[in-house]
């Protein structure tokens, strides 16, 4: 959370004043501070939610999704609470959702996806909202959703995989890399006439996007494409070794 504050303010109490009485969430986001980047919020030795309205001389503290302070009964309002991560991703991330979706993950996307379409979706279906665009985060219909921090798609998906603990629930291949549709196994003499023909000579295990129509056959392409997802998997052991 420190990332999103004057260099002044990082880790340290200061005072801030506002005009009446407003929410904590707006007042942690007057700061700069998206909402969804924030865990834990107490009011004195209190435990509050984002509806807790400021009084005079309150002393707020604000835990990011990273922190872990020994607490008890106290009320998390971080992603913690989803059973199944799925991702929307606004215009800027196409390589990030083409990557999420190859290692087997639910990732919409679309080139022109507006903000408001964006924040919509996110709410109507829970999606978790993945934004270099931190103005999009403080929508109050973002429920949940995370500023990602590097440019790099290659580590923007390592990002992803450590931030939201997804390195086990890895199955790629089962989304169309160009719809998110979930591909499924199609026979060759149904799409026989889609293949070229040194394509439909040397293979013939096939699959299809049903939105998309796209097939998909295990060529040279697709070697490729499970060697990216080997590195991955790699790159989660060595994690591991490191913190044993």
């Amino acid at each position: 959370m420190k990332v999103f504050l004057a260099e002044a303010r990082k880790g340290r109490w200061f005072a801030h004043d506002v005009k009446g009485n407003p929410s904590v969430k707006d007042a942690i986001e007057s700061l700069g501070v998206p909402h969804t980047e924030v865990d834990l919020i107490f009011a004195g030795r209190r435990s509050v939610d984002f509806n807790y309205h400021l009084q005079d001389e309150d002393k707020i503290k604000v835990y990011p999704v990273t922190a872990r302070p020994r607490v008890k009964n106290v009320q998390h309002l971080s992603i913690r609470h989803l059973k199944k991560t799925r991702f929307v991703l606004d215009s800027h991330l196409g390589k990030l959702a083409r990557h999420l979706r190859l290692l087997g993950f639910d990732s919409l996307y679309k080139k022109d996806f507006p903000d408001r379409e964006i924040a919509e979706i996110a709410q109507r279906q829970g999606r978790v909202v993945l934004t270099r665009d931190i103005g999009l985060l403080k929508n109050k219909a973002v429920k949940y959703g995370y500023w990602v921090r590097g440019t790099d798609p290659n580590r923007q998906v390592q990002e992803i995989l450590r931030r939201f603990a997804l390195w086990e629930d890895i199955r790629p291949f089962r989304f169309c890399l160009e719809c998110n549709g979930q591909i499924k196994k199609v026979a060759k003499k149904k799409i026989s006439e889609r293949l070229p023909p040194r394509v439909k000579e040397y293979y013939n295990a096939y699959y299809m996007c049903p939105q998309c129509r796209r097939v998909y056959w295990q060529g040279s392409h697709h070697r490729k494409l499970a060697d990216f997802v080997q590195n991955i998997i790699k790159l989660k052991k060595a994690s591991s070794d490191c913190q044993t």
